[in-house]
């Protein structure tokens, strides 16, 4: 089992970069793929990024691509989302899953099996 913490979250303005952290402990990281997904207000939650066990592949939602990269250091047990040019759009709790699946990358919620506890993006205009 692993026990996730998400940090990084705010209060930015349009334009704005953030970098949301992951922290895991319990278990090594390395056993997971990682994942990354947000629920905005009244919407469910949706898939924002994954990284494989390794970091050798990742996968980023349209929304996200070519502003948001996920990475992940095994070694501190971390996961991060730099996320660049926001939108009010990106205005979300951003929430960090771990995957046992044997898939590469896991884009899908059911497939996650823990779960932090989400931290708030706001994006202002």
């Amino acid at each position: 089992q692993v026990q996730l913490v998400e940090s990084g979250g705010g209060l930015v303005q349009a334009g704005a970069s953030l970098r949301l952290s992951c922290a895991a402990s319990g278990r090594t990281l390395s056993s997971y793929v990682m994942g990354w997904f947000r629920q905005r207000p009244g919407k469910e939650r949706e898939f924002v990024a994954a990284i494989s066990r390794s970091g050798g592949y990742t996968n980023h939602a349209d929304s996200g691509k070519g502003r948001f990269t996920i990475s992940r250091d095994n070694v501190k047990n971390m996961v991060y989302l730099q996320m660049m040019s926001l939108k009010l759009e990106d205005t979300a709790v951003y929430y960090c899953a771990a995957s046992r699946s044997l898939r590469t990358v896991v884009t899908v919620v059911y497939e996650y099996d823990y779960w932090g506890q989400g931290t708030q993006v706001t994006v202002s205009s």
